[in-house]
């Protein structure tokens, strides 16, 4: 069976199959509800529902709380609907702009850049690309029908190999085989581009470009992005670890830095060890923005990395420093545990 869903206040509309989420029928339709991990797990995909109902899927309960349910919001990515829907939702130009392809890709070459990450890098099939904004991510389709997404770490105008960087998780189906087994010549298949994270070129705000871990990947693309397009917009690029090796581009960042005129860098250690000799900024890296810039209120920040950087992130930005709502963009890398596997 199939139902009509509404979105307001833009009115677009689109056809929802009985089991098929609200997302994934958007996403076919070419509406660009925002959304990032697919899996109930990050929260970007959250909207209300103004008429009629849904039913959830299995989901993390930080990315939609009890309390939340009862006031009509819907995680859409996991949201299922028997009837007609009228949904609140604020949608993105651009998300769908590139058809989403499944492609095979080899494995041209694995370079460990620190002791748990792995810069892998794919190659397409002769005379093909893959058409993508700096910022979103593909998904490795898995033998057993799972998924792993991971955010390419290069921007397409530099008509390159595509790169992602890998974080070793202990017990992870997908990483024990990158780190342990897999070979250069390997063929993998992927579905992509996804995700609504990619630099809002409309504008010509200042913007904090806040990274932890790994999701420094998405971060990269983004700068490298605004190399290519001569932008001059003002950016603050800070990125966050444990410890100074967990900055595994450190070097690239500060490279940036002196070149690029319109870029400050800001590294963050949270748990320096004596033999590491860190003289730079210590604690938590959102706390560092927290520190430098109390007023973001004629900012945008671009946000990538574990789940409760980004959470605390969103909630301090817009509540002690004014951030707008709107201009809070995000994509929370979820891990294995969170996708309920």
């Amino acid at each position: 069976m199939t139902f009509q869903v509404t979105v307001q206040p833009s009115g677009h509309q689109f056809d929802c199959e009985a089991d098929e989420t609200v997302l994934a029928a958007a996403i076919r339709a070419g509406i660009g509800l925002p959304y990032g991990c697919k899996n109930g797990a990050c929260g970007s995909c959250k909207g209300k529902v103004v008429q009629g109902a849904v039913s959830h899927r299995a989901h993390q309960q930080r990315a939609l709380s009890e309390d939340e349910k009862a006031q009509g919001f819907s995680l859409f990515c996991c949201a299922t609907t028997a009837a007609d829907l009228v949904i609140e939702a604020r949608e993105v130009g651009g998300s769908s702009e590139y058809p989403v392809r499944k492609m095979p890709s080899r494995v041209l070459a694995m370079e460990k850049v620190a002791p748990d990450v792995i810069v892998l890098t794919l190659q397409l099939p002769a005379n093909e690309a893959l058409a993508y904004r700096a910022g979103q991510y593909i998904e490795f389709m898995l033998r057993d029908g799972k998924r792993r997404s991971y955010s390419m770490a290069n921007a397409p105008s530099l008509d390159a190999p595509l790169t992602l960087h890998i974080r070793y998780m202990a017990g992870g189906m997908f990483t024990e085989h990158v780190f342990n087994t897999m070979k250069e010549r390997d063929i993998l298949r992927f579905e992509g581009p996804h995700g609504s994270f990619f630099l809002r070129e409309e504008s010509d705000k200042p913007i904090v470009l806040l990274a932890s871990g790994t999701g420094f990947a998405p971060i990269k693309a983004l700068v490298e992005h605004m190399i290519h397009l001569q932008s001059t917009r003002p950016v603050s690029l800070y990125w966050g670890g444990r410890r100074p090796l967990d900055l595994y581009m450190n070097s690239l960042c500060e490279q940036w830095a002196a070149t690029l005129p319109n870029l400050r860098y800001i590294p963050v250690v949270s748990h320096a060890l004596p033999d590491d000799q860190w003289t730079g900024r210590t604690g938590f890296v959102h706390a560092a923005v927290l520190q430098d810039l109390p007023d973001l209120s004629g900012h945008q920040v671009y946000a990538c990395g574990a789940p409760v950087v980004v959470e605390s992130a969103q909630r301090d930005f817009v509540e002690r420093c004014g951030l707008p709502p709107e201009e809070f963009f995000a994509d929370a890398f979820t891990s294995e545990a969170d996708l309920h596997n």
